[in-house]
This record gives structure tokens, sequence and C-alpha cells, in this order.
């Protein structure tokens, strides 16, 4: 069985490629997936009491590009949403990211921008070379606010302290010197009027994109060939572990229904040092969704399981480098998103790496 182009895996990676494949060039595209349906880890479904849920953790999309906005809208509307979290810190909820409202609420303080601004630098912990996620908290909020918001979350989320992951780790997470609550602060920002499923699954209409579900590649590549494979899976799994396995942290989800309109104040709760749950999600308050009954989902991260987060650490990238030294001797593969990358990428971000790396494609076979 031929196909010009072979990708492996159905999450946004993959769907774009083929949809680009598809429909600018119109050529068969084959994508092979192990699960039993397309997304990926943006995937949503109703459970069994007819609540929308994000079955792999919430997902909520903003992007400042508007190529990938303008792209992703051709696939669906959108409702407007601002994602806001709150932190369950000694006993109160605060808001998060840390904004001047979170540090007049931890310090029962009225600090305008300008005061917090000079509150922040009087703790902040000056680090000659910041190496670490440790350091980057440290130089930016000092030891108490390290202590109360980052240290026990972030242990718990990647089983290690602080001190031993890469900046990008804490970086992440933005310090806003005014009153702005939204955990992001992008231009676009929204969800899928009718769902992540609704909106890959109309990414993939096109009768030249042919899905084969609940299948490992591995079994079936015998009988398949290809001019070209795009492959979004493990990359040490493509090499069969030649230079050992890579670390990944996995999140086990547990759902629970409740008789109840409302369960918590915000779409998202963080409890970085109560209980052994990182945070709680309420899917209706992301979904809008109008029902009796409310649905939550608390994330429990562990070292075993699906793989979902790159591991940050100097270690990992060092292993990881073995494998892209044989990544660049393919001349019919190319390896694209988060697992083949080992990067932990946005929506957005996956969404625009395999739109211009189907330009590249494009050019080079031209």
């Amino acid at each position: 069985m031929f196909y010009k182009y072979v990708i492996v895996g159905a999450g946004l990676a993959g769907l774009t490629m083929a949809e680009r494949i598809a429909n600018e060039l119109n050529e068969k595209v084959l994508i092979i997936e192990k699960r039993n349906h397309i997304g990926g880890n943006v995937y949503d479904s109703y459970n069994e009491d007819g609540i929308l849920i994000h079955n792999y953790g919430p997902h909520i999309f903003h992007t400042n590009d508007q190529g990938v906005y303008d792209y992703l809208s051709k696939f669906t509307k959108w409702n407007d949403f601002w994602h806001r979290v709150l932190s369950y810190v000694d006993g109160n909820l605060v808001p998060m990211p840390i904004t001047v409202e979170t540090i007049n609420k931890l310090y029962n303080l009225n600090l305008d921008c300008s005061e917090v601004e000079d509150f922040l630098k009087k703790q902040a912990v000056e680090i000659a070379d910041i190496k670490t996620s440790k350091d980057v908290a440290l130089s930016k909020v000092g030891k108490d606010i390290y202590e109360k918001i980052f240290e026990s979350y972030t242990r718990k989320q990647w089983g290690i302290d602080p001190s031993e992951l890469d900046t990008s780790v804490i970086s992440r997470i933005p310090i806003r010197l005014n009153r702005d609550t939204r955990y992001f602060a992008d231009r676009y920002q929204g969800m899928p009027a009718h769902g992540y499923a609704k909106l890959c699954e109309n990414m993939v209409t096109n009768k030249n994109i042919k899905i084969m579900l609940n299948t490992d590649y591995q079994e079936i590549m015998k009988d398949i060939t290809y001019d070209t494979l795009i492959y979004t899976g493990s990359t040490d799994e493509y090499y069969q572990y030649k230079h050992g396995r890579l670390s990944y942290r996995s999140v086990n989800f547990i759902f629970e229904t409740y008789d109840t309109e409302k369960f918590q104040e915000a779409p998202v709760v963080n409890y970085p040092n109560d209980y052994d749950y990182t945070r709680i999600t309420e899917y209706k308050q992301l979904t809008w969704q109008q029902h009796k009954k409310t649905t939550i989902g608390k994330e429990f991260p562990c070292a075993e399981g699906e793989p979902y987060y790159p591991f940050p650490t100097k270690d990992c990238k060092a292993q990881f480098a073995l494998y892209e030294e044989e990544m660049k001797k393919e001349e019919k593969v190319i390896f694209l998103g988060r697992l083949a990358e080992y990067r932990y990428y946005n929506m957005d971000a996956v969404v625009r790496r395999a739109l211009d790396t189907f330009n590249q494609m494009i050019n080079v076979n031209r």
C-alpha cells in the first residue's frame, strides 16, 4: 500500500499537516493514530451525564499569532473567553498569575501598581547566575512568595525540587505589575464554540485524508510505502529506545460529577500546598454549557502513564540531543510536535510549527 504522505499521530500537528497536504496539494494522506479518537490531548467529549469535558485536562486557546487564529477559525467559531485562575494559599483564594491583586490579597495590603513594583523589588533575591526555575522565582518574587505559590506546586507537578528544573518552567508564569487578573494576555483568546473534537473533525473532512484509529504504526509500517513520513510520536519510541527512554511527566485525571450547578469560584483553582492534586478544573466554566449538574477534574501528576510534558532538565536535554543527531540523518522523515521534538509547545505554537513545516516542505520539493 503506497501513500505519498503518511502521518503518525492525529494531534494538532498531524491534523494540520494532513489538512494542508490534502487541500493545498490535493494529495492523499494516511493518518495512523493509536488512540480511538483524533485530536490528541485537546480531545473533548460528553460524559455519561452529558457534560462536555476535556479528557486530557483543560485546554484554553490563546495566541498573538493572527495567522494561526485565522487558520483555525476556518474550522470553528469561537466563544470569547478570558481565562482566570485562582490559587488556594493560606486559606484564601488569590489570583494567578501574580498581579497587584494577588499581592494585596496575600498580605492584606492596598498597594497600587508602582508600590507593588517596589514591594517585589524588596522581596527579590539577587542571583548573579540564574540557572534553574527556583532561581527565576526567587529573583522575581523572593523567598516568601516562592514558598507560598511556586515551590510545592512545582514539586508536585514535576516530582523534583524546582532547583533541579530548567528556567523555562517557572518562566512560563507571568508576573504583572497591574491589576489584569486574566491568566493569558494574548490578543486572541477563546474556546471552540462546539468543542475541540468538532474543530478537529472539521480539519480532516477532505476525502484525500484516510484515518486509521486504534492502530500502532509499528505493526503496519512494513505493509506501507511512502515518500514522506511525518512523525509526531515520541522520538525515543521511533528509535526503539536506542539512547534510552526519554523522561516525561504524566497526569492522572480524576473526574467527579456533582448535583449542583457550580462547584468553585473560577474555572481552574490551583492547590500549591494542600492535597495531592495540583488543580481542579470545572469544565462548564470553560465551555459555557448549561446543565443542572457540573463535572470537575482533579489532576494528580505522576511519573508513569501517557507522556504529556517533556522533562525540563539538563540531563534530559542532553539525552534528547543524542536522538536529534539520529533525526538529522533521516531523509524521508519529518519529526513534528511536542513529543517528537521533546518541547513543551502551546496549542498555537504546535499549529504554527506545522504550518511553517508544511511551507518549508513544499519549498524543498519544488
